[in-house]
């Protein structure tokens, strides 16, 4: 049984989806969005797993307090709430923001992270839908109000047109972002949506990247979910990442547009199951993960100072 719940942290609500029993499976949605992303896959997941959905700050049912809305401070306060909870590793498995979160969160805490799974996954590349980097614009905190009054999102029709007009794809993708369009009614949800988004996203397409440190998870069992049909992040984006992360599994799903768990969450559960029964839980050990940092710092070398610059001569 899926159960909701929250909890008060650094003085802030954290609301969360949780249920089941076994491994801890975590669950990350991603921007203007909410745990109930995963609302067809949780109940199938919760047979075998312990899962955990939170709402990050900012989004869904949990607080959205001015601060720091970057993937690292994201990372620290998912950690913090493992550790609230009791609970030590976990499986990771982030959709698009919720992506960048789950590689950012390996990086920065290995020693909890016993696998990865990117589903449409950001931090993989540049491209990104217009509708994002439109919403990075100087100036769209202003629009916003404007785009989000009731009369307009109740205006389903012409929405549903007009993003369709954009390429988004039919069904769950348009439904999808119609609906997290429709969470930022309010000013601190909509001051939220803008400070996460530029974190991640500039109007020229995704600001940060993850393809640089790709090499440090050869030794974390990966799964990489994409849509056929993904028209926000390119599924290129997921074919590449799985060729430069040797070991990877990978799927694209036929139809499936960039909210694969919707669209086809038997699928997805099969694939996590089968993905987790088939792997062992990393172990990162800091010596190993000494020799791979030193294996990245050889492919590649920092430029060296031209003749007479900045840098003290002897």
């Amino acid at each position: 049984m899926i159960e909701s719940r929250e909890i008060t942290l650094h003085g802030h609500r954290v609301s969360y989806l949780t249920g089941g029993e076994g491994p801890v499976l975590v669950l990350m949605h991603g921007i203007a969005s909410a745990s109930d992303t995963w609302r067809e896959v949780l109940p199938g997941l919760a047979q075998r797993f312990t899962v955990l959905a939170p709402d990050l700050l900012g989004h869904g049912q949990s607080a959205k307090p001015r601060g720091d809305y970057s993937l690292g401070a994201y990372a620290s306060g998912i950690r913090d709430l493992m550790i609230v909870l009791g609970h030590e590793r976990a499986t990771f498995i982030g959709h698009s923001l919720g992506g960048g979160l789950a590689m950012q969160l390996a990086y920065q805490f290995p020693e909890r992270v016993e696998r990865l799974g990117l589903v449409s996954s950001g931090g993989l590349g540049r491209e990104v839908h217009l509708l994002l980097r439109a919403a990075a614009l100087p100036g769209a905190e202003l629009v916003l109000p404007v785009l989000v009054q009731p009369g307009l999102l109740r205006a389903g029709a012409a929405i549903g047109t007009f993003l369709g007009r954009l390429g988004l794809q039919p069904g769950s993708d348009l439904g999808e972002f119609a609906r997290g369009y429709g969470s930022l009614g309010d000013v601190e949800a909509r001051q939220a949506f803008i400070q996460t988004l530029r974190a991640v996203i500039e109007p020229g397409g995704q600001r940060v990247s993850a393809r640089d440190r790709l090499y440090l998870a050869a030794e974390l069992p990966t799964l990489i979910i994409w849509g056929e049909r993904d028209h926000i992040i390119p599924v290129q984006h997921g074919r590449r990442a799985h060729a430069e992360m040797p070991g990877s599994y990978y799927l694209e799903i036929p139809g499936a547009g960039h909210f694969s768990q919707l669209d086809r969450p038997r699928e997805f559960v099969e694939a996590v199951v089968r993905f987790i029964d088939s792997t062992e839980p990393a172990q990162i050990r800091p010596e190993r993960l000494r020799e791979r940092l030193l294996e990245g710092a050889d492919r590649h070398p920092a430029p060296r100072a031209a003749a007479g610059g900045g840098a003290a001569q002897a």
